[in-house]
């Protein structure tokens, strides 16, 4: 399959494909013709004798020195050097391959000054499935994600280290297998590869995309938790929720009516149910979820103009043959978008573990205690239950927002930044988190369905409650539970219980 590549017009369904894995890229040769436009200006500014920031200048507070002619190439191979300090395990392969290509699309809209080579070999390290060795930590998201960025460049040199069918190798020699020759950078080279959001963004729809599942899967289980508390459909009647108006809030009642639809278990109780109201974390699901799918799809917007933004300083105006400085390096709409994402996230996570507590207490749900078949002998889902919390509260503290910190870098040059990268970089732990209390709902779910047997679910959620089956069996009585929660939890993360809500045909979740 080959995608052709357009700089400034990537869709979120090509950054889906790109980030699942490798597919083949073509950059239309209309683009040339502006990149070789844009490094005309860049080498006339080498050839020149008037000061040009990160050509023949230094970096940061450093700009006022100036760098001589001869010295200009050394000039980017010591920045790339110097600025490839970050620390901690190495960034994932889909967020690398996406850096490779956000780098590469942004690089080919022509303002940046680089040459066809610099692009072509982002492009081929991409399309060689190499993926440069990339520490996650020591970006603070401002005048670019320098360190991962650097990093990422360095590799391209042939120095450093790149993973080769999944092995840690020498990056020249891995360059070197794929015939691709090592980076050789000309001026502003090395800045325009280091300065940008790209590893800040890549994250940050690194955890869009691995969150997708787990949140269609929240609506499947949440709607199962519904049926086993046998609770009522009436508070997602559309009636209550076109009277709101919000979007997200609209599809989510949607969602939980179609999950919802025939199911005997709800009929079974339509008369003589004295319970008026059921609780919150039942009766107000499409108004949480629903403010928690609006967040992630506004941050799907955000990070798709992010995606395909000339971030580089300084830009490159051929037409009039300028260079002029800006922030666009400056990943704050990351950040904040990034810190929305960390409170939907958490939120999903927050009222599922509420459903679980609301499920294990008799006086509540008025099923068994701890959902024990013989309660005391047995303790049945009391201390899973006490795992959810533990995994609820913990991503409170991770859903503090990183966007309201900074710290002034480059001897207070740099003295406001975003921490985008951190922001972004966090999601993926507080993912987990959530999906592993979605399994533990999904196990108390089937086993509080199945103690108003005969009665059936909707047919939706009976496919849901029997995939389920396919992997862990009833818990009729206490037994090593943590297996059972690991299963179910990758159903959430790998999309089996996602395919249940697919099937039923209604809008995607986020569209862009």
């Amino acid at each position: 399959m080959t995608l052709p590549l357009h700089p400034g017009a990537l869709t979120l369904e090509q950054l889906k494909i790109i980030h699942a894995g490798v597919v083949m890229l073509d950059l239309p040769a209309s683009y040339r013709d502006h990149i070789r436009a844009s490094q005309q200006v860049v080498k006339h500014a080498a050839e020149g004798d008037d000061p040009v920031y990160g050509v023949n200048t230094g970096f940061g507070k450093l700009a006022n020195q100036r760098i001589s002619k001869k010295q200009l190439e050394e000039l980017q191979f010591n920045l790339i050097r110097s600025h490839a300090v970050g620390v901690g395990e190495s960034l994932a392969p889909a967020v690398v391959r996406l850096m490779l290509v956000l780098k590469a699309a942004s690089l080919a809209r022509g303002y940046s000054g680089v040459s066809e080579r610099v692009i072509d070999t982002l492009l081929a390290v991409y399309h060689a499935g190499l993926i440069p060795c990339i520490p996650s930590q020591g970006s603070v998201g401002a005048s670019g994600d320098l360190a991962p960025l650097a990093h990422m460049t360095l590799a391209l040199m042939g120095e450093g280290e790149m993973f080769e069918y999944g092995q840690r190798v020498s990056a020249s020699d891995a360059l070197e297998r794929a015939g691709i020759q090592p980076l050789e950078l000309a001026p502003k080279e090395g800045l325009a590869l280091i300065n940008g959001t790209q590893t800040s963004t890549a994250l940050a729809l690194h955890a869009l995309f691995c969150f997708e599942p787990v949140l269609e899967a929240a609506l499947v289980v949440g709607a199962l938790t519904v049926d086993a508390a046998r609770g009522s459909d009436g508070p997602f009647d559309p009636r209550i929720h076109e009277l709101r108006g919000h979007s997200g809030q609209i599809d989510v009642a949607a969602y939980y009516r179609a999950l919802l639809l025939g199911s005997e278990i709800r009929n079974s109780h339509l008369d003589g149910d004295d319970r008026v109201q059921d609780p919150y974390s039942l009766r107000c699901q499409p108004q949480v979820v629903g403010a928690c799918l609006d967040q992630l799809r506004h941050a799907a917007r955000v990070l798709l103009v992010e995606a395909n933004a000339v971030t580089d300083n300084p830009l490159v105006f051929a037409a009039c043959g300028s260079l002029v400085s800006g922030g666009n390096f400056h990943a704050e709409p990351v950040a904040l978008v990034a810190d929305g994402m960390a409170l939907a996230i958490a939120e999903v996570g927050a009222i599922a573990e509420r459903r679980i507590a609301m499920l294990i207490d008799s006086g509540v749900s008025l099923l068994p205690p701890f959902l024990a078949a013989e309660p005391g002998l047995n303790s049945g889902f009391m201390i899973a239950h006490v795992t959810a919390a533990a995994l609820a509260s913990e991503n409170k503290s991770l859903a503090h927002p990183a966007s309201v910190d900074s710290l002034p870098t480059s001897a207070n040059q740099e003295d406001h930044v975003s921490m985008a990268t951190f922001a972004a970089r966090r999601l993926q732990a507080m993912i987990e988190n959530t999906t592993n209390i979605l399994g533990i709902e999904f196990l108390a779910a089937a086993q509080g369905v199945e103690f108003l047997r005969p009665l059936t679910s909707s047919i939706a959620l009976e496919e849901a409650h029997a995939l389920l089956r396919q992997h862990v069996p009833p818990m009729m009585r206490d037994r090593f539970m943590a297996p059972d929660i690991e299963r179910a939890a990758d159903l959430v993360r790998n999309g089996s219980v996602a395919q249940v809500l697919k099937k039923l045909n209604l809008s995607a979740l986020w569209e862009v």
